[in-house]
């Protein structure tokens, strides 16, 4: 797992600001967004059904039995693993089949992975399968992108997605997206006490670190069962 317990993100990094575009961006949204950031964070302190101010992005149904909220920044290697080996499967056995609502919410433990999350949002418009879709693609490329000159690269998965130049800057000067991902990650950080990355919460329960798929089936399977009624076995001793 990656801990940012003493330096969560944008907001106060041990990390020297790469970029001047992304320096000035985390001054002017984290100073200036303080007070919208008091008051989404008062809202519903604690709560991790709290969504993110700019919309979750999910998957499977909004009634689904059980939901999973997974918190990863886009330059966390263990993030990178669990999309690329463990998720296509939860997908496929729980979310495709209506059993899970899947909930990614960003925690970007560096500008690198603040400038990652705020493309995914802009490239996506809100479209949650295509935004699943930008962040496989961005953690599958996260070798050539997650480093001191992420520019080019972006630039490059940018235009995969149909993004020119220009779309691409303007996407960066995103007051309204990038605020919101940095009040995602602060509230995580400061009224969940989430401290490193992947951490999911299963209806709920907090399950840390690359959980392999078999893990997560043990903990959903009986959550299924309890709601359809169904007799649950006793555990195994």
């Amino acid at each position: 797992m990656s801990n940012p317990e003493t330096a969560p993100g944008p907001r106060s990094s041990r990390r020297p600001l790469i970029l001047g575009l992304i320096a000035l961006l985390v001054v002017v949204v984290a100073g200036g967004g303080y007070f919208g950031y008091r008051y989404y964070l008062d809202s519903r302190p604690g709560d991790v059904n709290t969504p993110s101010p700019i919309g979750d992005m999910a998957l499977g149904p909004a009634d689904a039995p059980v939901k999973i909220i997974e918190y990863a920044s886009m330059t966390c290697p263990h993030c990178a693993a669990f999309t690329k080996d463990v998720f296509p499967k939860l997908k496929a056995a729980y979310v495709d089949t209506g059993k899970v609502r899947y909930i990614f919410r960003e925690y970007p433990l560096d500008e690198v992975a603040f400038a990652g999350a705020v493309l995914a949002r802009c490239i996506a418009k809100g479209d949650a399968p295509k935004f699943f879709n930008v962040i496989d693609v961005l953690f599958a490329a996260q070798n050539q992108w997650a480093s001191n000159a992420p520019i080019e690269p972006l630039k490059g998965i940018a235009k995969q997605f149909g993004m020119n130049e220009q779309e691409f800057n303007a996407c960066l000067d995103d007051g309204k997206i990038s605020q919101g991902i940095i009040d995602t990650r602060d509230y995580a950080f400061d009224r969940l006490h989430v401290n490193s990355t992947p951490t999911f919460y299963v209806n709920g329960q907090q399950v840390l670190g690359e959980t392999p798929f078999e893990d997560f089936a043990k903990i959903i399977d009986p959550l299924l069962a309890k709601a359809s009624g169904a007799p649950q076995a006793p555990p195994k001793s």
